[in-house]
């Protein structure tokens, strides 16, 4: 049990890393890399880069790119509301009907498909009537090509218990979308910290 934690924790981690990493070298490995004259600023929340004087061909985010990253945020506010709403229709059009999780409901194990998904659908969201307001705090996205996404962010959510009294539980969130079709879906999704049953 302890090594499906360790692992389920660390292969999320693992697979950013390598992808920042090859982002990074440009998908090169070796550590005698040039700069080329490009500036990096560190910031606590992402890393931009600045054009150097020194180089014409630097290349900052592009305003394309910075549409796509906006595009995956906004699918996965809907992804969240349809959870938040018990809309299981709308949370299958969004999800890959083969989709993995690892999330604290499952105990550690690797989920495959939306059956386990449904029952919480059926048996808790849709029964709730008490208002959710989640919030989606420092995204991070990494497109992976055209056609994938990888996005991770930490989740308020903010409830009334059965007593009227106010809650906020907070989890850690990976999504990774694929574009089908012209249409994003979650192929797989780890979630850390709280479940995301609500207390009655």
């Amino acid at each position: 049990m302890l090594l499906f934690l360790i692992l389920g924790t660390l292969v999320p981690c693992l697979v950013l890393l390598t992808l920042y990493f090859l982002s990074s070298t440009g998908g090169k490995s070796g550590g005698n890399k040039k700069n080329d004259g490009v500036k990096k600023r560190k910031s606590s929340s992402s890393v931009q880069l600045m054009e150097s004087s020194e180089s014409a061909n630097t290349t900052i985010e592009d305003e394309d790119t910075k549409v796509r990253k906006q595009e995956i945020i906004k699918v996965t506010e809907q992804l969240i509301e349809a959870i938040s709403n018990g809309d299981f229709e709308s949370y299958t059009k969004m999800c890959d009907p083969g989709m993995t999780a690892f999330e604290p409901e499952a105990l550690g194990n690797l989920v495959e498909g939306l059956d386990f998904h449904r029952f919480y659908f059926e048996n808790l969201w849709s029964r709730n009537s008490k208002p959710v307001h989640t919030t989606i705090l420092n995204p991070h996205i990494h497109l992976m090509g055209d056609e994938s996404a990888c996005i991770a962010y930490i989740r308020i959510t903010q409830y009334l218990d059965a007593g009227g009294i106010p809650r906020t539980a907070q989890s850690e969130e990976t999504r990774v979308w694929h574009r089908r079709d012209g249409k994003w879906q979650i192929v797989h999704f780890h979630r850390s910290g709280a479940p995301s049953v609500l207390p009655h």
